[in-house]
């Protein structure tokens, strides 16, 4: 992966990744450890649930956008984290086979008024499947090290 700094990242830039293949042991494993809900980890009662079957927990599918956003987006020599989210939305089901993409949008770029080495950046973050709406909806703020700076 390159190495992405502040100054790489202007508005307007959009970047897509996938696909991400939803396992359904990961998924199912992740539900039970975290959001041990029935529609989440147990087919029967996820068939009688509004939801037909099994679906994954909404922050499984945060965690695969959050993998995908390491491994891609955000370098490790440059990342310096993140104070939140503006939104955070689960608009649709994900379930045990789908292939999802990763849609990224700068949204705003400044430098940080109190730290000359960092800015700030916020991305629109969606994932859906292939040709379809978005199943999850976010808005990202994240500090970046400015080029010709060190941690």
């Amino acid at each position: 992966m390159a190495t992405y700094f502040f100054e790489d990242y202007t508005i307007g830039d959009e970047v897509r990744y996938g696909p991400i293949a939803v396992d359904e042991e990961e998924m199912i494993a992740f539900a039970r450890q975290w959001d041990p809900q029935p529609f989440h980890i147990d087919a029967q009662a996820a068939h009688q649930s509004i939801y037909g079957g099994i679906i994954a927990s909404g922050w499984f599918t945060c965690v695969l956008a959050m993998r995908e956003l390491v491994a891609n987006y955000l370098s490790p020599e440059s990342s310096l984290g993140s104070p939140g989210l503006d939104s955070l939305q689960w608009l649709a089901p994900v379930r045990a086979g789908d292939q999802l993409w990763l849609h990224c949008g700068v949204v705003d770029v400044r430098p940080s008024r109190t730290k000359s080495d960092r800015g700030i950046i916020k991305t629109k973050i969606e994932m859906s499947q292939e040709g379809e709406s978005p199943v999850l909806s976010m808005i990202a703020t994240n500090f970046v090290l400015r080029r010709g700076h060190s941690r």
